[in-house]
């Protein structure tokens, strides 16, 4: 199994779901580097679009994400990592960054 880095500028969307509850945490991008820092580390790394650079989940605010599981779509164009988080996913504190609920 491979995943097509060729699509949508070398970077994939990464859909990010805890291991243990299966809440979706968060939504980032990898290129094929950074996928390739996690599978070596097992620490989740993605592509930062508004920095242009690696972006190591927790280097900083040390709110790591290890790497439980990691699944392909059908089309070999998107990620599913299962993790287990290590304190909020979220940059604003929250444990995911999908807290806030849509009214319609």
């Amino acid at each position: 199994m491979k995943i097509d880095f060729k699509k949508g500028n070398g970077l994939v969307p990464v859909v990010v779901q805890d291991v243990e509850t299966n809440e979706v945490l968060m939504l980032a991008y990898m290129n094929e580097e950074a996928f390739q820092m996690t599978l070596e580390t097992k620490i989740a790394t993605y592509w930062s679009r508004s920095r242009n650079e690696l972006w190591i989940k927790g280097k900083t605010s040390g709110h790591y994400q290890y790497v439980k599981e990691i699944r392909i779509d059908c089309d070999e164009d998107t990620i599913l990592l299962k993790v287990k988080q290590v304190g909020a996913a979220c940059h604003t504190g929250n444990h995911s960054c999908f807290y806030r609920l849509y009214e319609f």
